[in-house]
C-alpha cells in the first residue's frame, strides 16, 4: 500500500512539473491542431483500431448483449456518478462555485437517493451533468493544449490533456481499492461499459471520412475547445474577418 502511494505522489509530481512546461509554452500552443508527432500517432492510432476491432469491440458487443439496458443503464450511472466527484473539484479550481454546489448536491443525491448512483435522480431535480475535468482546468487557466498525442487504448488526447488524466486520477475513488484484482476488474468494466456505449458512434465515424485518423484529431480538437470555453469558444482571426 505504502508502494502505491509513493508511486501515486511520484506521477503527481511529474504532472505538476508538466504543467510547469505547458504554463512556458501556452503562448505556443493554442487549440490549433498540433501534431509534430503524426506519424507515431498514426502507429498508436492503428494498434488502437487493431486491439478495438478483435478483442474490445467484440467484448463490448458481448457485454452488450447479455446485459439487460436497465442493468446497463445503471452501470453507466454508477460511473458517471464516480466522475462528478472529479467534477466537482474541478468545478472549485475554476472558482465554478455556484455550478460546483449543483454537482456536489448532485454526487450526494445520487450516491443516496439513487442507490450509489445506479439511479440518476438528481438530473430530474434540476441537478444536470456537468463534463470538468483537470485538462480542461488547465485549459481555463491559459496553458496551451501541446502537442496531439495518441495514447495507447486511450485514444485522441494531447499533452495538457494527458497531464489532467493523470491529475483526475487521484480524485477517483476507484484508484483507491486496496486489492488490485478488484479495482483492475472495476477500471476494466467501466472500459467495456463506455466502449459498448459508443458501439453506434464508432460506426458513424468509420463511414464519416476517408482519414478517419484526421476526422477524430480535428473532432477531438473542436471539443476540447467547445468545453474549456464552456460552448463559446473564441473566434479566430479568420472567422473573425470572415463575419465582417
Amino acid at each position: 500500500m505504502l508502494l502505491i502511494q509513493a508511486k501515486r505522489k511520484g506521477i503527481l509530481v511529474a504532472a505538476l512539473l508538466a504543467i510547469v512546461m505547458l504554463s512556458g509554452c501556452a503562448s505556443l500552443t493554442s487549440q490549433k491542431e498540433n501534431d509534430p508527432l503524426e506519424l507515431v500517432n498514426r502507429g498508436v492510432y492503428s494498434f488502437n483500431e487493431t486491439a478495438d476491432k478483435y478483442v474490445i469491440e467484440p467484448v463490448a458487443k458481448g457485454y452488450q448483449f447479455v446485459t439487460p439496458e436497465i442493468v446497463d443503464t445503471g452501470i453507466t450511472n454508477f460511473f458517471s456518478n464516480l466522475n462528478d466527484i472529479s467534477v466537482f473539484v474541478n468545478d472549485v479550481l475554476q472558482f465554478k462555485l455556484i455550478q460546483a454546489a449543483s454537482d456536489g448536491g448532485r454526487f450526494l443525491v445520487n450516491s443516496t437517493v439513487g442507490v450509489l448512483g445506479f439511479v440518476d435522480v438528481a438530473t430530474g431535480m434540476g441537478m444536470p451533468k456537468h463534463n470538468e475535468d483537470f485538462g480542461q482546468t488547465l485549459g481555463a487557466y491559459g496553458v496551451g493544449t501541446g502537442p496531439y498525442i495518441v495514447l495507447p487504448f486511450l485514444g485522441p488526447s494531447n499533452l495538457r490533456d494527458t497531464v489532467g488524466i493523470v491529475a483526475d486520477t487521484n480524485v477517483d475513488p476507484i484508484y483507491y481499492i486496496e486489492e488490485s484484482h478488484t479495482m483492475w476488474g472495476v477500471i476494466g468494466l467501466k472500459a467495456i461499459d463506455t466502449r459498448a456505449d459508443l458501439i453506434s458512434a464508432k460506426k458513424l465515424l468509420d463511414q464519416a471520412s476517408l482519414d478517419p485518423y484526421e476526422f477524430l484529431r480535428s473532432s477531438y480538437f473542436q471539443r476540447r475547445e467547445y468545453l474549456v470555453f464552456d460552448g463559446n469558444p473564441p473566434m479566430d482571426d479568420e472567422e473573425f474577418l470572415d463575419d465582417e
